[in-house]
């Protein structure tokens, strides 16, 4: 189900602003081919739905924490402002871009939801005119109405950060720290993005040991391990200090040459909807996020 045709964008417009209860309950039978239990959630979609509609909605912090721009000043607030990727310029729009000031290389990304990016190696091989129309397309979409992720509705603005250099030139390893109510119990290595048709996903708890909580884990070989990486148990407690206020939130770095980099945070991974995530990991998430009214 392809979201950014015209006619499931009006569809799911349509039944957001009808009702965002809705909204997730038809898209998470579609998804999921059950029935929502928005009374009882046990697994962590079904406690992300539960959350869009009563805990996100008029969450401040969370809206603030979804916005890829004003999150940097959480970061800062939480006295990690030297994990941040530097910052080369911010827009309204796309046609406010001067592109002859910017670096050879660099990357473009929207403030709102997944999706969107402009990664730069080279600008002298830069399509400029598709960029600025791709950039443009994007803008229009109404992200938070999609499916109902109501932490996204705030205003749009284009960033402009300083390009992440690999030894191997590709893109780095991005790890994506789950954290539950400010325990940050398992990073998601994503492995070879760029460089592989579908790079390799790995869960590894605190440990660094295998955990074997999807389809590549439960598939790898007795003993199956990837390096540590320097750096990665002050990643750990990076996403801790910055998931604290959270019931649930995956925390996104990159670790390069031992420089952490803060990548975003992220409340509903999939949009709630994840049907790659394994149903007993599903489950296991679930029971690990404390709800607000049940705190």
């Amino acid at each position: 189900m392809e979201f950014r045709s015209r006619t499931n964008l009006a569809f799911r417009y349509l039944l957001t602003n009808i009702s965002p209860k809705l909204s997730v309950r038809t898209l998470f039978r579609i998804y999921h081919h059950r029935k929502l239990d928005l009374d009882n959630p046990q697994t962590l979609d079904e406690k992300i739905q539960w959350m869009k509609i009563n805990y996100y909605k008029d969450n401040e912090l969370v809206k603030k924490c979804a916005d890829k721009l004003r999150v940097r000043e959480y970061v800062q607030e939480c006295g990690l402002e030297h994990i941040l990727n530097p910052l080369l310029g911010t827009y309204n729009h796309a046609d406010e871009i001067n592109w002859d000031e910017l670096p050879e290389k660099f990357v473009l990304k929207w403030n709102f939801g997944c999706g969107g990016n402009v990664i730069c190696p080279d600008k002298a091989k830069l399509d400029v005119r598709a960029t600025i129309r791709d950039l443009n397309r994007f803008e229009k979409i109404k992200f938070h109405l999609i499916a109902a992720e109501p932490q996204y509705d705030f205003p749009k603005r284009i960033l402009c950060e300083h390009f992440i250099e690999t030894e191997d030139g590709h893109s780095p390893v991005d790890y994506k720290f789950y954290c539950f109510n400010g325990e940050a119990k398992y990073v998601l290595c994503c492995i070879g993005r760029g460089t592989k048709e579908k790079p390799d996903f790995y869960f590894f708890d605190r440990d660094w040991q295998l955990q074997r909580l999807n389809r590549q884990g439960k598939a790898a070989p007795e003993g199956f391990t990837i390096p540590k990486p320097e750096g990665m148990d002050q990643l750990f407690e990076y996403a801790e200090t910055l998931s604290k206020p959270f019931p649930f939130v995956r925390a996104d770095f990159y670790l390069e040459k031992g420089q952490a980099y803060f990548g975003e945070l992220t409340f509903t991974p999939g949009g709630g909807f994840d049907r790659g995530r394994l149903p007993e990991t599903d489950l296991h998430f679930g029971q690990m996020v404390q709800l607000p009214e049940k705190q």
